[in-house]
């Protein structure tokens, strides 16, 4: 169970160093069926050490006035977040996750085109709070906001959100009394994955830089919105 659930991290590392965002996206319905427990209290900590390396490793190319933005939308977006917990069953807040991303998808290979604007980036940090704090699904809205931009631009934005985000995220889970010294302990155990998938990344990113940045994002986008209702028919949510 641990070496799936570490391969599993592995994975999620390696693309969101590649691309700027789909750690969580791509672990949390797999770690969801391998062992539920590490969704999504360890999972936000383990993309919480990731989005720090990533934001280090980017951080000059960061659009750094539309992730204020951003955060200004994140704050309320947050105790939404919280609120789903509480109120929403997990099968009705999959449901929602996964329309939701993959409408946008849909979007974007239609004719959407969008920009991150004041207005855009106060929405995707409202939805990405609620995602992120409920599901540890919060990168599509805002990478999709920046799914035309260069591939240093949209890492580096995103883990500077992410590194932003996630405190907020944790802070009200523990107000909340979600954050345990077992999930601490259960992503230390994990980190040596997230470490490895980190590395590995570095020559993905170089690759997806030479003009396929937008269609990365837009794969994982569409991948995250496929295995959040592909784990609802199969398992009843």
């Amino acid at each position: 169970m641990l070496i799936a659930a570490g391969l599993v991290v592995a994975l999620g590392a390696l693309v969101q160093g590649a691309v700027g965002y789909g750690m969580a996206l791509v672990a949390a319905p797999l770690l969801a069926l391998v062992e539920p427990a590490l969704v999504p209290v360890p999972l936000i900590l383990l993309t919480s050490v990731h989005a720090v390396l990533l934001a280090v490793r980017d951080w000059r190319h960061a659009d750094w006035t539309g992730i204020g933005w951003a955060m200004l939308g994140r704050l309320p977006g947050t105790g939404l977040g919280v609120l789903a917990v509480v109120a929403l069953s997990e099968r009705v807040f999959t449901l929602l996750v996964g329309l939701g991303v993959l409408g946008f998808v849909v979007l974007s290979l239609l004719s959407w085109r969008p920009r991150p604007r004041p207005g855009s980036l106060l929405l995707a940090g409202l939805v990405s709070g609620a995602g992120g704090t409920a599901a540890s699904i919060g990168g599509p809205p805002l990478a999709l906001l920046y799914q035309e931009a260069a591939g240093p631009q949209v890492r580096g934005t995103i883990g500077g959100y992410f590194v932003l985000g996630s405190v907020i995220s944790l802070t009200a889970l523990a107000a909340a009394g979600q954050v345990t010294g077992e999930s601490l302990s259960r992503t230390a155990i994990l980190a040596p994955f997230l470490l490895a998938g980190f590395a590995l990344s570095g020559p993905a990113r170089r690759v997806l830089d030479n003009g396929w940045t937008r269609r990365a994002v837009l794969a994982v986008a569409a991948l995250s919105a496929a295995l959040l209702l592909g784990r609802l028919v199969l398992t009843g949510g």
